[in-house]
């Protein structure tokens, strides 16, 4: 432990922090896995009503995604990778659904 007032504070801080970035992280995860299963149910029967659940996850996670890197809890590199993979799973099934 530390002696040190500032340091002390660095601590508190540090963890404060760390759970803020936690909680994006999780956030962003969940809705990753809502958008990949709404991906799989589309694939499996393509209708105009799963196409726009696919676009509404798809918005929600890009949204997280976005405001997570904002707030450096994600480095902009990694939110970039995960929307990529987000665009290229429904890329995927669009390109063999038609």
């Amino acid at each position: 432990m530390a002696n040190i007032k500032s340091a002390e504070k660095r601590i508190r801080t540090a963890e404060r922090n760390r759970l803020r970035n936690k909680a994006y992280q999780s956030a962003v995860k969940t809705l990753m896995k809502k958008y990949f299963r709404s991906v799989e149910a589309y694939a499996s029967n393509p209708t105009q009503e799963r196409r726009e659940s696919v676009q509404q996850a798809m918005s929600a996670a890009y949204s997280k995604i976005d405001k997570a890197v904002t707030r450096k809890a994600l480095h902009p590199n990694n939110g970039a990778r995960k929307k990529a993979r987000l665009a290229k799973a429904f890329k995927q099934t669009t390109t063999a659904t038609s």
